[in-house]
């Protein structure tokens, strides 16, 4: 099954680099306010996940670009990302790829003083994938409560770049 979350191989390193900084982490994909639609970077239990929020992925800070997971993440390794139930709804269609550019974070992510700033880019799933999708609900707060966590990745989760998961419509990649 497709993923519904790849980040690029930047957004790992500053991830890895906020981790020995911070210890544990997390992520929330926001849904405006004070910082828009930025991707928020907390220390892990930092926010509080809703019940009805939605898990896109873990992401596993011991993978390079290409590497398929053969163990589930945990401590420290795992970075869960989510999104809220009401915009899952309105983006369960697109495959979040996690980037990183050069700016100011939001005012309360963790990469704030970095110089960098967390940036999501979208990919939208074709039929078939969201059809496959659409067979294996994602986990909302609730189960992650209740002790459930989604199943090992099938596929790499880390792309050398943005474009590698999304790329420009018209352009050829060489």
């Amino acid at each position: 099954m497709v993923p519904r979350l790849v980040a690029t191989a930047e957004a790992m390193d500053l991830l890895r680099r906020l981790r020995g900084n911070h210890g544990g982490l997390m992520m929330h994909q926001s849904g405006g306010c004070c910082d828009g639609s930025s991707p928020m970077c907390y220390p892990a239990g930092e926010f509080i996940v809703g019940d009805r929020d939605v898990l896109l992925g873990v992401l596993d800070q011991r993978l390079d670009v290409g590497v398929v997971p053969d163990s589930t993440p945990d401590g420290d390794d795992a970075v869960p990302v989510w999104i809220s139930g009401s915009q899952f709804e309105a983006w369960k269609h697109t495959q979040l790829v996690l980037d990183v550019v050069p700016g100011r974070g939001g005012g309360f992510s963790l990469e704030t003083p970095e110089g960098k700033r967390f940036l999501s880019r979208g990919r939208a799933f074709t039929e078939a994938e969201n059809a496959s999708l659409a067979a294996s609900p994602p986990l909302v707060g609730a189960d992650w409560e209740n002790g459930s966590r989604p199943e090992l990745p099938t596929e790499a989760q880390v792309v050398a770049e943005a474009s590698d998961a999304c790329p420009v419509p018209g352009q050829r990649l060489t």
